[in-house]
């Protein structure tokens, strides 16, 4: 039997790496680490136990992950991967010289072998691999089910071990309330909107359709018309959302990345020739200027009626 180790620092990500655990494994244990730990007695409904470090810094995580590790003797390590995971999870594989999986979207089974897929090529191919147990697997957002909760398991808390990094203070980041993770519908924008006064038509949309707004890496990182968590791609967010407009987006790689779980992407762009109608289920070939008024206009009156 598989055992399989699940390092997660929040609740959603932890449910979903339990349904990818349970395609290759057996027993299921966790380490959880920032906000998990803070819900812990939650955590420790979805595994057969719960370890748990209160901090958020790498060094302490991964002094955790390792002591875990070499306890538990697991199979499979599964997390998202976040930043934190990323750091802890290579200096593990380094340390044990482990096989790492990343942006893992399928996972099967294997007689001494975990089978996976990923996306390379910016998403454009997919990759059907094995490597050699044990390993460790980074698996991409919002691809497995979340897990139902089973039971409630033993708790072992474990101490926050200084590293040569300390945490001297920790401040809220001010975010602008956009949630694309858990959004259903996205419209998403890009260069195809001349000036910031423009994204007004983008928020309209949204708020009729009750959605919300995500942009390429120009509007958010170099414009900074919209904020960075409003930011979808490889080097931004990966969202999964059930309908994905893109409005004036191109339709380059490293956008579309962040997209390729979307159930169905609708694109509205006046160029017919751009990639993203290659990426699209629907599209519109249209100047967004003139498209979007006589839309938002249809919908308000669909809306009255």
């Amino acid at each position: 039997m598989v055992k399989v180790l699940i390092v997660e620092g929040s609740i959603p990500d932890l449910r979903e790496s339990v349904s990818a655990a349970k395609l290759v494994g057996g027993e299921v244990v966790a380490l959880v680490y920032g906000k998990a730990a803070e819900k812990a007695e939650e955590a420790a409904k979805y595994v057969s136990k719960l370890y748990k470090v209160a901090t958020y810094v790498p060094d302490p995580i991964f002094a955790a992950v390792k002591k875990v590790y070499e306890t538990e003797k697991p199979d499979i390590v599964i997390g998202h991967g976040t930043k934190n995971n990323r750091d802890v999870l290579s200096r593990l594989a380094g340390l044990n010289d482990l096989p790492m999986a990343t942006d893992v979207i399928k996972l099967e089974p294997g007689e001494g072998e975990v089978v996976y897929e990923r996306g390379f090529l910016s998403e454009r191919a997919i990759a059907r691999e094995k490597i050699p147990l044990p390993a460790i697997v980074l698996v991409n957002p919002k691809v497995f089910q979340p897990a139902e909760a089973e039971g409630q398991a033993e708790i072992v808390e474990l101490p926050v071990e200084e590293g040569q990094v300390k945490l001297v203070e920790k401040k809220e980041k001010q975010l602008s309330g956009i949630n694309l993770e858990e959004a259903e519908i996205i419209v998403g924008v890009g260069r195809g909107f001349k000036k910031k006064e423009d994204l007004k038509l983008a928020f309209e949309l949204a708020e009729l359709l009750g959605a919300q707004v995500g942009a390429t890496r120009p509007i958010a990182a170099d414009y900074k018309w919209l904020p960075e968590d409003a930011w979808i791609g490889i080097s931004g967010k990966r969202v999964a959302p059930k309908l994905y407009i893109a409005i004036g987006i191109s339709g380059a790689p490293q956008h579309m990345a962040g997209v390729s779980n979307a159930k169905i992407i609708v694109a509205i762009n006046k160029d017919k020739s751009a990639p993203i109608f290659k990426f699209a289920d629907y599209g519109v070939v249209a100047d967004l200027y003139q498209f979007l008024p006589v839309l938002i206009k249809k919908l308000r009156e669909k809306k009255k009626s």
